[in-house]
C-alpha cells in the first residue's frame, strides 16, 4: 500500500509540474490500487485496478478536463479572424478566382460565402477560413 500512495505523491507531483493533464489518471488509478492493497487485494489484482481505473478515467474524466480547465485559452492565429470585419481592398469575384480584404492590418485573399461578387471598399465580416483564403460575407 505505501508503493501506491508513495506512486500517488510521484503523479501528482508531475502533474503539478507540467500542468498538461498528463499525469493525473495514473494517480488516481495508483490510488484505487493503494485502496485495494488495504483491503487485501492480491498485487497482481493491483496492477489491474490501477490500469484499468486509470484508463477508465482518462477516457471519460479527459474531454470534461480539457473542456472546462483549457476554455480560457485565446485564438492566436488566423482563426482568430473568423466574425471579425475587414473591409474589401480588390473587389471578390469567386468565378475569377481574385478578392482581397484587408483585416488588422494585413491583406488576405478573399472569397465570398455565397459566391456573390462583393465590390471594393464593402466591410465584410470572416465567416471561415480556408487554406490561406478568408470566406467573408457582406456585413
Amino acid at each position: 500500500m505505501v508503493y501506491w500512495l508513495i506512486a500517488v505523491a510521484v503523479f501528482l507531483l508531475l502533474e503539478i509540474l507540467t500542468l498538461g493533464l498528463t499525469s493525473i489518471w495514473f494517480a488516481v488509478g495508483s490510488l484505487a490500487a493503494a485502496i485495494g492493497a488495504g483491503l487485501g487485494l492480491p498485487f497482481f489484482g493491483q496492477l489491474i485496478l490501477a490500469a484499468a481505473v486509470s484508463c477508465v478515467v482518462f477516457v471519460f474524466a479527459r474531454p470534461w478536463a480539457k473542456k472546462y480547465l483549457n476554455s480560457k485559452t485565446e485564438k492566436t492565429n488566423a482563426e482568430s479572424l473568423i466574425g471579425k470585419t475587414g473591409i474589401v481592398k480588390k473587389r471578390i469575384i469567386n468565378i475569377k478566382g481574385q478578392g482581397m480584404v484587408y483585416i488588422q492590418g494585413m491583406d488576405w485573399t478573399a472569397r465570398s460565402a455565397d459566391d456573390e461578387e462583393i465590390p471594393e471598399e464593402t466591410e465584410v465580416i470572416v465567416e471561415e477560413i480556408k487554406g490561406v483564403k478568408l470566406i467573408v460575407s457582406k456585413k
